[in-house]
């Protein structure tokens, strides 16, 4: 298993916590709070793309 630098999680209400972690290979990771031997991942470039889309409202329509 790649070792995996976990930031705090993101949190929504209840236990909807959600962690972004990377490594030292240019890898980013998502996983449910508690679970993090349950991953998914992609490249930093993917993760960075993913966010910046979310900022600017392009999954605003899975909120409603």
């Amino acid at each position: 298993m790649p070792e995996i630098q976990w930031e705090e999680p993101f949190c929504g209400e209840g236990n909807a916590c959600f962690r972004l972690g990377v490594d030292g290979s240019g890898n980013a990771y998502i996983a449910v709070r508690g679970q993090e031997d349950r991953f998914i991942t992609d490249s930093r470039e993917a993760l960075r793309s993913m966010i910046l889309d979310i900022k600017a409202g392009k999954a605003d329509h899975l909120l409603r």
